[in-house]
């Protein structure tokens, strides 16, 4: 059996990651897609629009065979952390053959180059990168200015401007940096950009677009206007507009779950955040991921002037800073992740656990095969935690509590019985 990996987040699942999962096994030859995906929050520094499980039932029901949940330290991490901690897990399964991802370029050998040289990085490079970094620069945009200066050609460098392409560079930096077998395959990311917020013309929109226009479909619960004022929108109307942009499975979940378990925004969570952020000073704010001492200095100096998490995040963008690593600073404060449990982590082979979300029925042989092959113990029972080492039970504690604090957030914000961690069961479909 030929076994494919994917990393993702699903946020929500639509049509253009049915074409990747349909895709990845027909140009890797692969009998069954393995899944690592991101938790309750996702990589550009929030909370996921619903539930993992919600999402993760998504992916199933459209061809994923089992998916594993990504720890919340490298779900929330920076594209390298992100792309490091989801490789090496699907290394550390055994059975994964190769990896599959979407790239704007689809451009394999390009791609190729220019991790090879960031994982290098040559004398050169890093000089022009520091000057660059001197001048003012964010990190992304000197690191593309080194990049064009270094190589002398625009091409390469133009590949550090969408996102996919620098996920896709991390991901080939990631399987080079843990020595794995797994062989990379990538193919062209289809119809919108990533960060279009309007639906395609045809069937391929973006999980931005999808996400907006959910955002109008009930303005009395949302927390996150996405714009000016708008009308409320008929739910029936949304579900008529996303019919060819969305597998049938996933409407039908869209529709059961709506007003139950989602949307969920940034801003239902701003009194928690707010809270942490109270409790802190600069010098302990800077041990959290992301946190340099600028930036905490800047937390405390405009604490006064928070109103919500949204424009407390966008009030404190600076040139030098990006949004989003913004964005996954204060994410990182309030869930408590910390510079050195990371380094800890990354000093001790960086997984303690797979843990098991759900798989198909029809590939349960599958999980079978995993269990014996994997270097990793694969948590089905929450039960068996106790058999990790205690960094590995550290690290459970902190990706439970991530999720119950979002599964609080959605049972305040609808209303619904809570369940912890505990409650839930294996998805099985």
């Amino acid at each position: 059996m030929k076994i494919v990996g994917l990393i993702t987040e699903y946020n929500p699942f639509h049509n253009g990651h049915l074409h990747h999962i349909e895709q990845a096994k027909q140009i890797t030859g692969a009998d069954a897609a393995v899944v690592v995906m991101s938790g309750d929050y996702v990589q550009r520094g929030v909370p996921a629009f619903m539930p993992k499980r919600v999402r993760a039932e998504m992916a199933l029901k459209c061809g994923a065979s089992a998916i594993f949940e990504l720890p919340v330290c490298y779900a929330t991490g920076s594209a390298e952390h992100f792309a490091l901690g989801a490789v090496s897990l699907l290394d550390s399964l055994g059975i994964v053959d190769c990896i599959c991802f979407g790239s704007e370029c689809n451009d394999l050998d390009a791609l190729s180059h220019v991790a090879d040289i960031l994982s290098r990085e040559p004398h050169d490079y890093r000089t022009l990168l520091k000057n660059n970094l001197k001048k003012g620069s964010s990190f992304p945009s000197a690191r593309q200015n080194a990049m064009l200066e270094y190589t002398k050609n625009s091409s390469y460098a133009s590949l550090l401007d969408d996102p996919n392409n620098i996920l896709g560079i991390e991901y080939l930096k990631a399987l080079k940096k843990v020595e794995s077998p797994m062989v990379p395959f990538t193919i062209r990311r289809m119809g919108s950009h990533y960060h279009d917020q309007s639906l395609d013309s045809g069937n391929l929109s973006s999980a931005s677009a999808i996400r907006s226009l959910l955002a109008y479909s009930g303005a009395v619960i949302s927390t996150e206007r996405m714009g000016g004022g708008f009308e409320d929108t008929a739910f029936s109307t949304v579900l008529g507009e996303l019919e060819e942009q969305m597998p049938s499975s996933c409407l039908a979940l869209l529709k059961d779950y709506h007003r139950v378990a989602y949307p969920i925004y940034r801003n239902d969570f701003s009194i928690l955040l707010k809270y942490k952020l109270l409790n802190k000073t600069p010098s302990t704010l800077t041990r959290y991921m992301d946190v340099s001492e600028e930036l905490a200095n800047r937390i405390c100096d405009k604490l006064n002037n928070f109103f919500n998490y949204k424009q407390f995040a966008e009030l404190l963008k600076t040139r030098e800073v990006t949004q989003t690593r913004i964005n996954r600073a204060l994410l990182h404060i309030m869930l408590g992740t910390k510079k050195t449990d990371v380094a800890e982590y990354a000093e001790s082979g960086r997984h303690f656990y797979a843990r098991l979300l759900g798989y198909r029925k029809d590939k349960a042989k599958l999980i079978s095969h995993i269990v014996k092959r994997s270097t990793l113990p694969v948590l089905i029972r929450l039960s068996d935690r106790e058999s990790l080492p205690a960094l590995g039970q550290k690290m459970l504690r902190n990706d439970l509590l991530a999720s119950n604090l979002y599964m609080s957030v959605v049972t305040d914000k609808y209303k619904t019985a809570f369940q912890n961690e505990y409650k839930h069961g294996i998805l099985k479909i």
